[in-house]
């Protein structure tokens, strides 16, 4: 299907551009977004003459979009999610996750504007782009954590696996120096006992002899 674009489209076109595309693309995507018209006569020529006008709103939205970029790239945003100790999430982070954190931070982003790519469904940092003009993106991190404690880690540059990895250390020192306490203690017993000859107590028992006799 041929369609004329109304905005720039990443890896087909410019505004003002015709272009030859798949029709399930042009029906579910490009035609219910706004994106395109169909190419025929009558749209381009509907095209042509609102053209100036439709440069005009589009640089203004390419403006109001920079100004937001400006605030929202490089922006940590912290979500905490039940998970697994090898870091597993019971469930995924989604778009609409991503537009509630931002909300709570005083960000208003749509969750349509988020491209996560493959699934989140582990604990971690983790990069999301944010679409807010055709040309203009922001880029932000997401901090996937249990608990904000965990997520300060997390910061830090320490992963859920190192962590557990210590706290694992850390359990077996534990154990390790419990046991050498009791051994230590155990030894200090054995020190106090006095190992006595079997002679000398035997000669203890013996009654005293009068050698005059």
């Amino acid at each position: 299907m041929d369609v004329i674009l109304l905005e720039r489209v990443a890896k087909l076109g410019q505004m003002g551009d015709v272009v030859s595309v798949k029709e399930g693309y042009a029906r579910n995507f490009l035609l219910p977004q706004k994106k395109a018209l169909r190419a025929s006569k009558e749209n381009v020529a509907a095209f042509e003459g609102q053209k100036a006008q439709l440069e005009a709103q589009n640089l203004e939205s390419k403006k109001e979009a920079e100004a937001m970029a400006q605030r929202l790239d490089g922006q940590k945003f912290v979500v905490i999610r039940s998970a697994s100790d090898s870091g597993s999430l019971y469930g995924s982070v989604t778009p609409r996750d991503v537009e509630a954190v931002a909300k709570d931070e005083g960000l208003t982003i749509s969750r349509k504007q988020v491209v996560i790519g493959n699934p989140i469904k582990e604990l971690g940092l983790r990069d999301v782009t944010v679409v807010l003009h055709p040309e203009v993106e922001a880029t932000i991190t997401l901090n996937i954590a249990r608990s904000i404690e965990e997520a300060e880690l997390q910061e830090s540059g320490k992963s859920i696996q190192e962590l557990a990895a210590e706290e694992e250390a850390a359990a077996e020192f534990e154990i390790s120096e419990l046991f050498d306490d009791i051994g230590g203690a155990a030894s200090d017993d054995d020190d106090l006992t006095v190992a006595t000859p079997e002679s000398e107590t035997a000669g203890d028992d013996q009654p005293d002899v009068d050698e005059d006799k």
